[in-house]
């Protein structure tokens, strides 16, 4: 016999057809002063949050898990839901329950996700909360990216590597695409992003394309800068689109999108981006270069800076006028000053004016941007007093919106609270039922005093007393022994044993004011806000220009206080191809050294004629990846326009900077540093350019030592022997054979990082010298790091005998005679006739040949070439 349905009850049933339409959100149901949680996200909330979970009757014998919080705890608990990855479906009572017979409508009022959020507790103010969605399209793609807190909307298109690095670039906290793309997206995302499927009809062009000149109320793209960008705009469509779907319908601040012009940045592979340690450190407790560099007072200029450090710019222009700012700040220390305390008082205006645009912000945060708008005045000030064309400039973008200062100081409380049924939002003299209500609001017992003390004049009743009770509310009491004084027009409402109690007309009619006034002052304070709101809404464009002016300004400000602190030099920016860098110092290892210990500074020149190659050898310890480190630094450094830790720097524009440095086993996923190691490398010579600028620390050494130096020899012919790419390459090895190279190439040149001997004992000089080290001081290294006394002097003791074993010596001749890599000839080789020639010449036997025959046979050969 088949089991009975169970009955659900109402509001059961209410919540789960709610939820069957959000099946992957955790639904926050709000039920009275709660937000409630049932089965299965009552159990994974319960575990997040750290509240009891519970169970509920549902309908007949049945029960089902339950777990909630109050509702004015959402700022708490929301953020720990979506900080632990996941979506969350916002329900609310949709009517007032008071003015309701059965069960109250509810329904999403939002859905909140990683990538989709305002609230300031799941936003890191320092960085952008990018949603990312990606198009995919054979070996090609289209990515976009949305800051829904501040509007910021960009999107490209390009091959694999390409969007690889632009995620690890932008980081995002989300990414979406189409059901279709799983596979292929799993393999580019692997486990590295929380991400969201849509269903593979959202990804078509037509719908996309559609979709986003709606939105932006154009005929097409093209003022853009994306109409031909096919798999880009498929990716942005896709991100409106879900803004719908997690029902973010006020979406008025995103007012542009922008495309990310890859030519105009110098290319940074993610692999790059990770060894140079840019944005995040590899080791735990180490220090990235934002962290040197980011000295910015706002929000949306920390965000900006870490924009400027993984897009450095391959253009001279803007760079050197970032530059000549920089320099002027860097001059003028009192106006550096000035200006960063301004900054100091303007706070996130970028995320606050979004909040305006959808109706977010709350009175504290008006008054917040009040503070922003005021403070932003002297910055305009200041700037425009300049006698520099590029502060000018700044000044003139910078927009007073004076209109809206003086309507937010006039009509908003200086201390609002955040919550509007708070009260106490709307200053006096904004409009005259308001601040007759706040009056009878805040002041009724007063005016009850003023009534009592004006009847028992008029009457001359000294006893009387003016008093309140829920059955008729305000009355007046009067004593048995002054009946008779009562006035004829006040009516008997109730007689006790010594009194009589009377109500008057201009009581009930004071009743009636006192008793709404409350509920009346926070329904005009609430319109009055919301007209503010709106106003403010009319120049979202305004300020969110006013945010990136200042973001900009506050990043050159910080470029030149941590030059100046750090004794930086401005570097001149060159057409040429050289790279001369004088005393370079590495930024982040100098400012970690003990007091009193000081870096010991290193000159580095490279240029695609002369020293186009340079392999350094010397020990490990002695500074040899550091000083590939600070290099690509110093030279990333100048071309986003800062200053660089050096006493010179002449910097020939790069526009690719490639880095193989340091060990990243990835064993997890069955790859060991060796193969992790090639697969970088083969990245790097795959996408050489002319201008590139390339690290090699230590390739080779995962494998056994003559494949090794194999390897590193055959890429160091090959960067030099490049047909079309000079690729500028610091090459730091222990295979002291490679010095070899060196008397072969004439562009490559050996150096070595210095150490002395004293005695048993090594001393790190940490100086670049020109020639080649021999001796690795490995034994020394491992003494150093702690190794039992008897393996080390075991070590020496082997290491004194293969250095006379004779066969050592042959290997070390040998070296000599490795054959030489004859690139000329393998280009005569492309074309068909010099190999037929070459066959010819091969079969010959010149000691059994005539005369006669070799000119006859050379003669062929001539014929064959013609």
């Amino acid at each position: 016999m088949a089991k009975p349905a169970v009955k659900e009850t109402p509001l059961m049933k209410q919540y789960n057809a709610i939820k069957a339409k959000h099946p992957g959100a955790i639904l926050l149901f709000r039920v009275g002063d709660f937000y409630e949680t049932f089965g299965e996200d009552a159990i994974k909330a319960s575990k997040i949050l750290d509240i009891v979970l519970t169970k509920r009757a549902n309908g007949a014998a049945s029960h089902i898990e339950l777990a909630g919080f109050p509702h004015h705890s959402l700022d708490a608990y929301l953020p720990k839901l979506v900080r632990a990855g996941n979506r969350v479906a916002i329900c609310d009572q949709l009517e007032d329950p008071k003015e309701v017979k059965g069960i109250v409508k509810r329904g999403v009022t939002e859905l909140v996700t990683p990538g989709l959020a305002y609230n300031d507790n799941v936003l890191d103010k320092r960085r952008n909360n990018f949603l990312a969605s990606i198009h995919f399209q054979g070996d090609q793609m289209g990515i976009a990216f949305l800051d829904l807190s501040t509007g910021e909307f960009m999107c490209a298109e390009g091959n694999q590597s390409y969007i690889e690095k632009l995620l690890q670039s932008f980081n995002p906290s989300e990414v979406i695409h189409s059901k279709g793309s799983r596979t292929v997206a799993g393999a580019l995302l692997k486990n590295d992003f929380t991400t969201f499927h849509c269903e593979d009809w959202v990804y078509q062009q037509d719908y996309t394309y559609e979709k986003l000149v709606n939105h932006f109320g154009t005929n097409n793209l093209k003022g853009y800068g994306i109409e031909n960008m096919v798999l880009g705009t498929i990716a942005a469509g896709a991100v409106l689109y879900y803004l719908e779907e997690t029902e973010h319908k006020e979406v008025r601040h995103i007012a542009s999108i922008s495309r990310i012009a890859e030519e105009k940045y110098v290319w940074l592979d993610k692999f790059t981006i990770r060894n140079l340690e840019l944005i995040y450190s590899q080791q735990e407790g180490g220090i990235p270069l934002i962290q040197i560099l980011d000295r910015t007072q706002t929000p949306m200029g920390s965000r900006m800076m870490k924009k400027w450090l993984v897009l450095p710019l391959k253009e001279k222009e803007p760079i050197v006028e970032r530059q000549k700012s920089v320099s002027y700040f860097y001059e003028e220390s009192d106006l550096r000053e000035e200006l960063s305390s301004h900054l100091k008082h303007i706070g996130d205006l970028e995320r606050l004016i979004s909040k305006v645009a959808v109706g977010r912000i709350n009175p504290r945060e008006m008054n917040h941007l009040k503070k922003a708008l005021k403070s932003t005045l002297p910055v305009k000030d200041l700037l425009g007093r300049q006698d520099h064309a590029a502060l000018k400039k700044l000044a003139d973008q910078l927009n007073t919106c004076a209109y809206l200062l003086e309507k937010i100081e006039k009509e908003l409380m200086e201390d609002a609270p955040m919550l509007t049924h708070q009260g106490g939002i709307i200053k006096n003299g904004v409009d005259p039922d308001l601040d007759e209500y706040r009056k009878l609001a805040t002041s009724g017992k007063d005016y009850l005093v003023q009534i009592q003390q004006r009847e028992v004049q008029k009457t001359g009743i000294s006893s009387l007393k003016v008093a309140f009770n829920k059955v008729f509310g305000y009355y007046l009491e009067v004593s048995n022994t002054h009946k008779d004084k009562v006035p004829a027009e006040w009516i008997r409402k109730q007689t006790l044993v010594n009194a009589e109690r009377y109500i008057t007309e201009e009581l009930k009619t004071y009743e009636e004011k006192i008793l709404h006034a409350e509920e009346r002052l926070l329904v005009l304070e609430q319109k009055y806000f919301q007209l503010l709101v709106q106003d403010a809404g009319d120049y979202v464009t305004q300020i969110q220009q006013n945010a990136r002016v200042l973001a900009a300004l506050d990043c050159l400000l910080s470029f030149a206080e941590v030059a100046a602190e750090n004794n930086y030099c401005a570097p001149k920016i060159a057409s040429s191809d050289a790279i001369e860098i004088r005393d370079g110092r590495h930024p982040v290892i100098e400012r970690q050294l003990a007091i009193g210990e000081e870096y010991v500074p290193n000159d580095i020149y490279l240029d695609n004629s002369s020293q186009q190659v340079i392999i350094i050898t010397g020990p490990n310890m002695a500074g040899k990846s550091a000083l590939l480190r600070q290099t690509a630094l110093i030279v990333l450094m100048a071309q986003m326009g800062s200053f660089v830790p050096a006493s010179f720097a002449r910097i020939g524009m790069v526009d690719k900077v490639f880095t193989r440095v340091g060990a990243s086993d990835n064993l997890s996923k069955g790859e060991s540093t060796f193969m992790v190691e090639m697969t970088e490398t083969a990245s790097i010579l795959n996408n050489l350019s002319d201008r590139s600028l390339v690290l090699m620390d230590e390739i080779g050494r995962g494998t056994s030592t003559y494949d090794g130096i194999s390897i590193a020899w055959s890429i160091v012919e090959y960067l030099h022997n490049h047909p079309r790419c000079k690729a500028k390459t610091l090459f730091a090895t222990h295979y002291h054979e490679l010095n070899q190279l060196a008397h072969d190439f004439p562009k490559v040149k050996n150096f070595n990082v210095s150490v002395r001997e004293v005695g048993n004992k090594v001393i790190f000089m940490r100086k670049l010298e020109k020639g080649g080290s021999e001796h690795s001081f490995g034994i020394h290294v491992a003494q150093m790091a702690g190794m039992p006394n008897p393996v080390v002097l075991r070590a020496a003791e082997i290491m004194k005998y293969l250095e006379k074993d004779k066969q050592l010596k042959q290997h070390q001749d040998t070296m000599k005679d490795i054959p030489k890599n004859n690139y000329q000839l393998s280009l005569f080789e492309i074309d068909p006739k010099f190999k037929e020639a070459k066959d010819l010449l091969e079969s010959l036997d010149i000691n059994t040949i005539s005369p006669v025959e070799a000119l006859l046979k050379l003669n062929e050969v001539k014929k064959i070439l013609e």
